[in-house]
């Protein structure tokens, strides 16, 4: 992808446009006729087109592309929405009123932010799966490769800050008790700077003790963030789920069910699968195994579930996770080879045959 590109004659829009992308730190691409406009049309990961210019733009007719915007000092007039129409455009954004927004929007585009984030979800089939565990462990894997962010929104659970190791620096980062009920656009990169963060891997999670509870506008605004500016993204879900949170789950790439093998714990995956099967694209099983449990590969079965993985029990983990370790603080372990093994699984599209990850 291409800077940002400014279409416009409009030498005051310039002059504003301009201060807002060195404000967000990038630079842009400027066209000042619909031939140059054409030529970077394509390539670049925005554009912001002038009011000046959008009428000829649009008897252009440009290719079709997402992320243009339609700019407007003042109050846009009525005949400007048709040819922001016609042009392509999402969105008219009038200045100065809209310039946080704007600065946000080349904030993204300055930090890559069209790259789009794999998201999987993780959730558990019963009490005590260890799905959260599962979840940071997946985070830390794929943070080793690139940005990843750990999201938490189930505020019955453990905290991930603590499960990860973060849980000392997390008096230094932003909870979800501090962003719920914002307003307006969030910067994917003033998200990642916004969270306590160690090694590629940002996490949002709860406050001790916290009864917020969250709300639908500050959600999908930390979503859309979390996927523009990472390379991976592992929600934690708790096992109910409610309109908003299906909602996420229909964002998801994948969702995994992390499932106890055991009888009880087939039957309340099984109850899990059925809530999330209307929202998710894709579903997979991880099943913890012992040696008298029901066999992984029987476990999927009985859930109609491909299986994605099998976990072993992990000695030692919950002194790893006190010392603040993390659940990977091996790479050898059985919850740092089922994370790698895993995620191979979910790039590939592949499912595996059914062997203990011992």
């Amino acid at each position: 992808m291409s800077a940002p590109l400014l279409v416009t004659r409009d030498d005051d829009l310039l002059d504003d446009v301009m201060r807002l992308a060195a404000a967000a730190g990038t630079t842009l691409d400027v066209a000042h006729d619909p031939p140059s406009a054409l030529r970077g049309w394509a390539a670049a990961s925005v554009v912001l087109l002038g009011a000046d210019l959008a009428p000829v733009l649009a008897e252009q007719a440009p290719s079709r592309r997402s992320a243009v915007f339609l700019l407007a000092r003042g109050r846009a007039p009525d005949g400007l929405f048709r040819s922001a129409l016609a042009a392509g455009a999402g969105e008219v954004l009038e200045l100065p009123a809209a310039e946080a927004w704007l600065v946000e929007l080349l904030n993204d585009a300055a930090d890559g932010g069209a790259r789009g984030a794999w998201t999987t979800g993780v959730v558990g089939g019963g009490g005590g799966a260890g799905a959260t565990t599962f979840a940071a462990a997946l985070a830390l894997t794929a943070a080793r490769t690139g940005p990843a962010l750990l999201l938490d929104l189930d505020p019955l659970g453990p905290g991930l800050d603590h499960v990860v190791g973060l849980e000392s620096d997390a008096e230094v980062g932003i909870r979800w008790d501090g962003l719920l009920g914002s307003r307006g656009r969030l910067g994917s990169r003033s998200l990642r700077d916004a969270l306590p963060s160690r090694d590629g891997l940002a996490v949002l999670t709860w406050a001790a003790g916290s009864s917020t509870s969250l709300d639908g506008g500050t959600v999908r605004e930390v979503l859309s963030a979390a996927q523009r500016g990472n390379d991976t993204l592992v929600v934690d879900l708790p096992r109910h789920l409610d309109d908003l949170l299906g909602e996420v789950v229909s964002r998801c790439d994948d969702v995994l069910v992390v499932v106890e093998g055991s009888v009880p714990g087939v039957a309340s995956a099984g109850k899990v699968t059925e809530q999330l099967r209307p929202w998710a694209t894709r579903i997979g099983a991880v099943v913890r195994s012992t040696a008298t449990s029901v066999p992984a590969d029987q476990v999927a079965e009985a859930l109609d579930l491909p299986l994605v993985a099998e976990l072993s029990r992990q000695r030692r983990l919950a002194e790893h996770l006190d010392l603040g370790l993390g659940p990977v603080h091996s790479r050898r372990s059985p919850l740092a080879r089922a994370a790698a093994e895993t995620l191979t699984v979910l790039s590939t599209g592949e499912t595996r045959a059914p062997r203990a990850v011992a």
